[in-house]
């Protein structure tokens, strides 16, 4: 395929690429006599300059024997349906996170939301299977840590039927024993330097990549002061909320009251 301008998903998928090549211990032109191909496509690959086929994508994943990553990647960055443009970057950050944080103020977090509340809220079958793809960072063999916040009208808000959110709930509970995880329930209030929902991945070298829905759309961006801000305003977020044993308490109330 002839190059072209990059575009933020070629861009995110050559980033993996690149990652997992150099994971492996391979050079560009190594990679490319293992499939076999060019360098130079192997390059235009990963600087984003070209958009490789699917059965390509699987080619890499044989050839630096990393299971479905990249073939995972081009379903989730370069199969034009299955995320939106100002949201495609952000999935394969957080599947290769070490960290997550975000503040939910009107749905549950995407990752720990039960298959019935995804079908309940996303109104097609590419979306639904886009979150349930994302939520295999859950079973990795080491999954990240996860710092989470949920406003407390998540959990009291209906979405779907009673019988959803009473298993959402109860799958909240479960999450919350975890030993990698921080699930804390936010009264309703005003917390300072928080206008909205966010998702922040950070990766084990401290790169991150931030994500904040909008009404039409959202913003996706690594800009540090935005980070930093962020940052700043989750951890008073964190002081001013329900603790995590309250918080697990607030969520067995929550089941009660879905039953």
């Amino acid at each position: 395929m002839p190059s072209r301008m990059p575009t933020r998903q070629t861009i995110a998928f050559g980033i993996e690429l690149t990652r997992l090549r150099e994971d492996a211990g391979l050079s560009r032109l190594e990679l490319a006599n293992r499939i076999p191909v060019t360098r130079s496509y192997i390059g235009q690959v990963e600087n984003g300059t070209t958009r490789c086929r699917r059965e390509f994508a699987g080619e890499l994943d044989k050839a630096m024997d990393s299971g479905t990553t990249m073939a995972d990647a081009w379903d989730d960055l370069l199969k034009s349906s299955r995320y939106p443009p100002w949201f495609a970057d952000y999935p394969v950050a957080e599947g290769t996170a070490a960290l997550l944080r975000a503040y939910e103020t009107m749905f549950v977090y995407g990752l720990f939301q039960t298959e019935a509340y995804i079908r309940a809220h996303l109104s097609n079958d590419v979306a639904v299977e886009g979150r349930l793809r994302r939520q295999a960072v859950l079973e990795r063999e080491e999954p990240p840590m996860f710092s989470i916040v949920l406003l407390e009208t998540v959990l009291w808000t209906c979405v779907g039927s009673t019988e959803v959110m009473r298993e959402q709930c109860e799958r909240l509970l479960t999450i919350s024993e975890w030993s990698n995880v921080t699930l804390q329930v936010a009264p309703i209030g005003f917390y300072p330097g928080l206008e909205g929902s966010f998702n922040l991945a950070t990766q084990p070298k401290g790169d991150e990549l931030l994500h904040m829905p909008a009404a039409r759309g959202g913003i996706t961006t690594n800009d540090r002061e935005d980070i930093l801000h962020i940052v700043g305003a989750f951890s008073a977020l964190q002081a001013r909320v329900l603790s995590v044993d309250d918080s697990r308490e607030f969520l067995r109330k929550a089941v009660v009251r879905w039953s």
